[in-house]
C-alpha cells in the first residue's frame, strides 16, 4: 500500500469529519511532508510519538473562526503506478498559484515555488489547496 496516500486520505477525511487531530503511522517523507504543510500554514501542529515500533505521525488540523478547514482540497499527483516528473522551470501551479505542490527532490522535499527558485525538479507527490 502506498503511504503517503495513505497519510493524504487520513488527513482529507479528518478534514471531512472536522476531527482536531488525526494520527497515522510515521514515515520519513510523511513527516517531510506534514512539515511544510505547517510551514505553508495548512496545519496547526504535528508530532512524532515513539511507539517502540514504527511511531505514530499526530498531526492537528487547523480550522479558521467559523469553523471551515483551512484545507480545502488535498490530492495524490504521482502514484506508484504512475510516477510525474517535473522540471525546475516546469513546476506545476496549483489554481493557478493559490495551492501548493509538494515536490520530492534531490535537495529534499520542496514546495513548487522552492523548486522554481532553485531551478530543480522531481517527483510531484502532490497538492493542495
Amino acid at each position: 500500500m502506498d503511504s503517503l496516500s495513505d497519510l493524504l486520505t487520513r488527513i482529507r477525511n479528518g478534514v471531512k469529519s472536522k476531527k482536531r487531530e488525526i494520527n497515522a503511522p510515521a514515515f520519513r517523507l510523511g513527516i517531510e511532508v506534514v512539515k511544510i504543510l505547517k510551514e505553508e500554514g495548512y496545519v496547526k501542529n504535528y508530532k512524532v510519538i515513539d511507539d517502540k515500533k514504527q511511531g505514530i505521525l499526530n498531526v492537528t488540523l487547523k480550522y479558521t473562526e467559523d469553523n471551515r478547514s483551512v484545507i480545502s482540497g488535498l490530492k495524490r499527483v504521482s502514484t506508484p503506478g504512475c510516477r510525474i516528473y517535473c522540471t525546475g522551470d516546469a513546476v506545476p501551479k496549483v489554481l493557478d498559484g493559490l495551492g501548493l505542490a509538494i515536490v520530492s527532490t534531490s535537495r529534499g522535499v520542496l514546495t513548487g515555488r522552492a523548486c522554481e527558485e532553485a531551478g530543480v525538479g522531481g517527483e510531484v507527490l502532490c497538492s493542495i489547496w
